[in-house]
């Protein structure tokens, strides 16, 4: 089955399942749905940054911060950013993602509930080739530099998600 044929839930502006279907439909018509956004951090506290490929249904060729997708039909939250996570970091076996926050993205794209998580990954990394192009660490400072260096074309949500993991982490000191 191609990316485009998954079958994804479709949600209202409350996150409540409204009906199903795939994909591509889903990205096609602007319809609401769920996805997982995962920021790994490895021993050292660095987050893994990578440039997506540009065979990707949505913003092909952009960097992200963020592992992640969205929920197949019937799917947690939780389970995508576990299943997300170790498809795309090429792992096994990580510890479940801490839950941070949640929030409607409305912006380049299209519009989807985007639920941040946060996790832990000491093992060595083999990115999932048809997902990750290029990767790296970045300390938090680095990160905040390409972020606000502009130089670096970030996909739209994961900047999004960014800047209120940022905030979020600010309101918290």
């Amino acid at each position: 089955m191609s990316a485009a044929e998954e079958v994804l839930d479709v949600v209202d502006r409350e996150d409540r399942v409204v009906g199903q279907a795939p994909r591509g439909e889903v990205y096609a018509r602007g319809l609401l749905h769920r996805c997982a956004f995962v920021l790994a951090r490895d021993a050292r506290g660095r987050i893994f940054v990578h440039r997506r490929t540009a065979s990707k249904l949505v913003f092909p060729s952009h960097y992200d911060m963020f592992v992640g997708g969205v929920l197949g039909a019937g799917e947690s939250y939780a389970e995508a950013a576990l299943r997300e996570a170790e498809e795309e970091l090429g792992v096994r076996g990580l510890a479940e993602p801490t839950p941070l926050f949640k929030f409607l993205y409305e912006g380049p794209g299209g519009a989807w509930w985007s639920y941040v998580y946060e996790v832990r990954c000491e093992l060595p990394v083999a990115p999932q080739a048809s997902e990750v192009d290029w990767h790296t660490y970045l300390t938090p400072e680095e990160l905040d530099r390409e972020v606000d260096g502009g130089a670096w074309a970030w996909v739209p949500d994961g900047l999004e998600a960014y800047r209120r993991l940022r905030a979020h982490r600010e309101s918290r000191l």
